[in-house]
């Protein structure tokens, strides 16, 4: 299921990874170029980002910069700049008098959230199998496969790691910024939604659903990966709709 900082039964062919000719001939220079040196502040993003997403920061606590800047290990002016960062995009909200709060799940917004994430997904899935490299086709399908593995063993902790890994990859072979700013909330929001409303096997199917989209990609088949898009965000929209209506 940003910006963060990672087989069953079920089988399918083996994903073709060559890329396309011109990708062919752009890869080994992608692929050497050095990534650059991440910023304290981005840094601090991913930290409290996965501190939001694993609820381990409570909906409707409140945020003490100085204890993120402990718990984080990073100064207080990173923190606060990715807080105020996540303040714009509606992760934290701003009160008078009550200062910073974690923003809270709501339920009869969160499909609209799923709708939302949906045409980002699709968009972005789209462009991973038409840019990506054949590196970042194997590392795509290698995540989705770890999903898979994390999914059978039940180990949530281990899928959300591995669910991580994927949309990093994939966002970088998307090459669309846009689309990759604007889904990271949703995302958030959606692995939030987990934590809260967790139940023990129904990760299998999202596993699923993931190395179906992971597949898509590495072959370049763009209706493949929006396929497994689709698949992905019908199966979190029909669990959403589970814990609604109970």
């Amino acid at each position: 299921m940003t910006a963060p900082p990672h087989p069953q039964n079920e089988t399918m062919a083996s994903p073709k990874t060559a890329p396309k000719k011109k990708e062919a001939e752009t890869a080994p220079a992608a692929a050497a170029r050095p990534r650059p040196k991440r910023r304290a502040a981005d840094e601090a993003y991913d930290a409290i980002e996965t501190l939001l997403s694993t609820m381990q920061l409570q909906p409707g606590s409140q945020i003490v910069e100085a204890e993120l800047a402990e718990r984080t290990g990073l100064g207080r002016t990173p923190v606060r700049e990715a807080l105020m960062r996540m303040v714009s995009i509606g992760l934290i909200v701003q009160q008078p008098r009550r200062g910073l709060l974690v923003s809270t799940i709501d339920l009869a917004d969160h499909l609209d959230v799923i709708q939302t994430r949906r045409v980002l997904e699709l968009l972005i899935a789209a462009c991973s199998a038409r840019r990506a490299t054949a590196q970042q086709r194997q590392e795509i399908v290698r995540c989705a496969e770890m999903m898979v593995e994390a999914a059978g063993r039940g180990d949530l902790n281990d899928y959300m790691q591995a669910d991580r890994a994927l949309d990093l990859v994939n966002h970088r072979a998307s090459h669309n910024d846009s689309a990759v700013r604007a889904v990271i909330p949703p995302i958030v929001q959606c692995r939030r939604f987990w934590y809260a409303y967790q139940h023990e096997g129904e990760i299998v199917e999202g596993a699923n659903a993931h190395l179906q989209l992971a597949r898509g990609i590495a072959t370049g088949d763009e209706a493949a990966a929006t396929a497994g898009a689709n698949r992905l965000m019908d199966y979190l929209e029909v669990f959403a709709r589970k814990i609604i209506d109970n």
